[in-house]
């Protein structure tokens, strides 16, 4: 409406890193702008320069050049010389072998989250079921594949760059020397391996379960077959109280079950290869190169479950994993 003011805003300049505002500042295509003056700018500059010495040659003006470039080299020189020292300073705080802050002080804490493999296409990353038709290879042939990738680690030969030389063979009571970490047998996962497309091409697909990493963590385990928890899957329990060998009690039990009552009921036998959960012997993870997560291949038929990790220092977390 005439004769009302307009109120105009201020709009703050958008945000720029390090490298790009100094690329502007070098040259500014949107003002036209070197080292923060336009050419007019500039113009006027020297033209002072000229009136307060008439007899400037052409070699003057590129002396006077020279030392406006010298100046902002040294100025930026010494600006990347500080920031190089500040740098060099705050590494010499930190561990390049383990992290600053550890476990419950840190941002992922002290509970390990349940991973399963193979994971689904990532047009459709936000599923987590696994669904193929197991009489046509081009089907199941992503979650072969998937799990070929993922267990590549586990089937590299060792070599100077790969850690693999410091891996033994661990069981209970033998427990890697320093400076050594625990291999994992891939011979004693039965019908789960690539020469038997890990069982989708028979409908008895093998799902492999996997803890995160977490440097430093050690589990709690369940000595006390008396005292199980209530939450504990009655099976479990059973098969906990069954273990003759003390000390393969050091275990971070598995229980996978159906998601519903039909589920339960339809799924089938399961089994874990090469055993109900994960032996203590691999933990803690210290970031010892060669290091291999272990894993536990659960092998069954046509099933909708879902996975469960069993610590005292695990909390009580539920991780669905379905299968059609």
């Amino acid at each position: 409406m005439e004769g009302k003011k307009v109120e105009q805003f201020y709009t703050p300049p958008p945000k720029l890193g390090k490298w790009e505002g100094f690329r502007v500042f070098l040259w500014n295509s949107e003002t036209g702008q070197f080292l923060g003056r336009t050419g007019a700018s500039w113009g006027k500059f020297l033209a002072r320069i000229i009136i307060k010495k008439k007899k400037l040659t052409i070699s003057h003006l590129f002396c006077i050049a020279a030392k406006i470039l010298l100046f902002y080299v040294i100025f930026y020189a010494v600006l990347a010389g500080f920031f190089g020292a500040m740098l060099t300073v705050f590494y010499q705080t930190l561990d390049p072998n383990a992290p600053k802050w550890q476990l419950d002080n840190s941002l992922i804490g002290s509970n390990p989250g349940l991973g399963f493999r193979p994971m689904p296409p990532a047009s459709n990353v936000e599923s987590t079921l696994i669904w193929y038709k197991a009489s046509d290879e081009g089907n199941f042939l992503h979650w072969t594949r998937e799990l070929d990738k993922f267990l590549e680690e586990y089937q590299k030969p060792a070599t100077l760059t790969n850690g693999a030389q410091k891996r033994m063979l661990c069981d209970y009571g033998k427990p890697p020397t320093p400076g050594k970490v625990c291999d994992v047998d891939m011979t004693t996962w039965g019908q789960c391996t690539k020469k038997n497309k890990y069982g989708y091409n028979k409908s008895a697909p093998c799902i492999f379960l996997k803890l995160n990493k977490i440097f430093g963590w050690k589990p709690e385990y369940y000595n006390d077959t008396k005292n199980l928890p209530s939450t504990m899957p009655a099976d479990l329990q059973e098969h906990i109280r069954q273990e003759e060998h003390a000390n393969r009690l050091d275990t971070v039990w598995v229980s996978c079950s159906g998601e519903n009552p039909a589920d339960v009921e339809n799924m089938g036998a399961i089994q874990y290869i090469p055993r109900r959960g994960f032996p203590g012997y691999y933990f803690p993870f210290t970031n010892t190169p060669g290091y291999l997560s272990p894993l536990v291949a659960v092998f069954f038929e046509r099933p909708k479950c879902k996975c469960r990790n069993f610590s005292g220092f695990i909390f009580d977390a539920w991780r669905s994993r379905f299968l059609k």
